[in-house]
């Protein structure tokens, strides 16, 4: 994640708009929020809430099981604020965290061309009237036009090929980085580019022409301008 933000430099003027899964999918949960807290001060930043975010809440409020978010990541989500990972500390989850996440993040942001979300949204109903089941568990493969015209974005459905899934009216930018050959992605809607990042630190670009028509998980561009990251 910070080898695509120093790539990317985002800064005061720019609309940052992240869309969730923060947490559960990797083994620095806390180093991802952290950032994301840096990112406030410095752009402006959309934070979608994600699956994740909303499991990571409910366990720690009680609100369900711990067994239950443990066996889906949140073992390794604690292990990132414990002092010693072989021991679960719930008393170290920053409270900063917990109220970015509670009180911060958004379920969704729309602009005059797109509707940003987690995971997909209902064709007939605007983002307010949205349920949760729509908003952050359906997968991308159920997505339909929306009935304002605007494209969706959204995140959550992995594609495991690593390159993104584009749609005429929908594009699902999860490229599976928590994978072992997976990457973060970032794409500046306005001029239809993106850029991304892997563990290793690669750095790839390609603009959104060079994605085939018809993209499955396993899609790639035609020339990917690939470089070293730092």
């Amino acid at each position: 994640m910070r080898a695509l933000i120093h790539e990317v430099q985002p800064g005061p003027d720019d609309v940052l708009i992240t869309l969730g899964d923060y947490v559960d999918r990797g083994p620095d949960s806390k180093g991802v929020l952290d950032l994301l807290l840096e990112l406030e001060k410095t752009t402006q930043l959309k934070p979608i809430m994600g699956n994740h975010e909303i499991l990571f809440l409910e366990a720690m409020t009680g609100r369900m099981e711990p067994e239950g978010w443990l066996r889906v990541g949140g073992t390794e989500t604690l292990q990132s604020y414990s002092p010693d990972p072989a021991a679960l500390s719930w008393e170290s989850v920053t409270p900063e965290h917990l109220e970015f996440l509670s009180k911060r993040c958004l379920r969704y942001h729309e602009d005059a061309a797109n509707l940003y979300v987690h995971a997909n949204a209902n064709a007939y109903y605007s983002l307010a009237d949205q349920s949760d089941d729509w908003l952050f568990w359906t997968r991308f493969d159920d997505i339909f036009p929306h009935s304002s015209g605007k494209r969706i974005i959204c995140g959550h459905t992995a594609q495991k090929g690593g390159w993104p899934n584009v749609k005429p009216y929908a594009i699902c930018l999860d490229t599976w980085v928590y994978g072992s050959s997976g990457w973060l992605t970032c794409m500046d809607v306005g001029a239809g580019t993106f850029v991304q990042a892997n563990q290793a630190g690669t750095i790839r670009r390609f603009p959104l022409e060079e994605i085939v028509d018809r993209p499955t998980e396993h899609a790639i561009p035609i020339r990917p301008n690939v470089s070293e990251g730092r």
